[in-house]
C-alpha cells in the first residue's frame, strides 16, 4: 500500500490548512506537532509521526519538554537536530508564556490618568499630533493609535480611520487626545465640532468616547470635565 503523504491528505486533515480555515485552537497536539517539524520520513507523515513521538512521551506536553535533542534525534527517524532543537524551542517558549503570566494593562479612569499616559509623546512636539486611545469595557487600554500629524497650529483627523481602528480592536471605549504647541490649551471650534462627529460616530457603533483631552505644555484640558461630552 503507498503511504499517504501531507499533501496527498483532503485540505481540512492538513494540519496548516486546518489552522488557516479553522483557526488554531482546533488542532490537536500532533498536528500542532507536525506543524512545527515540517514532514516526516518515509514510513510517516508528518502527523504519524508526531502522534508516535507523544506518545512515547505519554501523550504529555511536560514529559516531551524533558527530551533533549539526543533523546528526540535518537529514537525517531525523521528528527534530526534541527527539527529537535525546534520542538525543544516551542516548549521552552510555552514554559516561558506560563510563567511571565499575564500581562496588566493600565486602567484608564481620569483626565489626570490620560495626561500622564500621553504627555511624553506629546509635551515637548513643535507640531501638533492627533492620537487615540482603544479602551475595553472594563477601561483597561487595548491600544494607542497615532492619526494625524499636522503644523504648529492644526492637524487633521479622519473620523473614518478612527473607527476603523475601534472597531478592529473591538474597542468599547474611546479617548481623543492631541497637543497645542502654542501653550493655549483651549479648544478650537474646529476641535469641538470633531469631538462631536466622533461621538455620534461611536455612538451608531456602540463605542462611547469618554474625553477628549489637549495638551499644552504642563496642563490639559478635558472635554469630559468640562461637561462637553455627555
Amino acid at each position: 500500500m503507498t503511504r499517504l503523504r501531507i499533501c496527498d491528505l483532503p485540505e481540512e486533515d492538513r494540519p496548516r490548512e486546518k489552522f488557516l480555515q479553522k483557526g488554531i485552537s482546533v488542532l490537536s497536539d500532533a498536528e500542532l506537532l507536525a506543524i512545527l517539524i515540517g514532514s516526516g520520513n518515509d514510513k510517516e507523515t508528518a502527523v504519524e509521526l508526531s502522534m508516535r513521538i507523544l506518545n512515547f512521551a505519554q501523550n504529555n506536553l511536560w514529559e516531551l519538554g524533558k527530551y533533549d535533542i539526543k533523546k528526540l534525534s535518537t529514537n525517531f527517524k525523521g528528527i534530526g537536530k534541527v527539527k529537535a532543537m525546534t520542538i525543544i524551542a516551542a516548549l521552552e517558549l510555552g514554559r516561558r508564556r506560563a510563567a511571565s503570566g499575564v500581562i496588566k494593562r493600565k486602567k484608564i479612569t481620569t483626565s489626570e490618568d490620560i495626561f500622564q499616559y500621553f504627555y511624553p509623546y506629546l509635551a515637548d512636539l513643535p507640531h501638533e499630533e492627533f492620537w487615540i486611545l482603544l479602551l475595553s469595557r472594563s477601561c483597561h487600554i487595548i491600544k494607542k493609535v497615532k492619526i494625524g500629524q499636522g503644523g504648529v497650529s492644526e492637524t487633521t483627523a479622519d473620523i473614518k480611520l478612527i473607527m476603523k481602528e475601534a472597531v478592529a480592536n473591538l474597542a468599547s471605549h474611546l479617548i481623543l487626545c492631541h497637543n497645542h504647541p502654542s501653550g493655549n490649551v483651549h479648544p478650537s471650534r474646529h476641535d469641538d465640532i470633531l469631538t462631536e462627529r466622533v461621538k455620534q460616530a461611536a455612538l451608531l457603533l456602540d463605542i462611547t468616547l469618554l474625553d477628549h483631552v489637549i495638551i499644552a505644555e504642563n496642563i490639559c484640558y478635558s472635554y469630559a470635565d468640562k461637561g462637553h461630552i455627555l
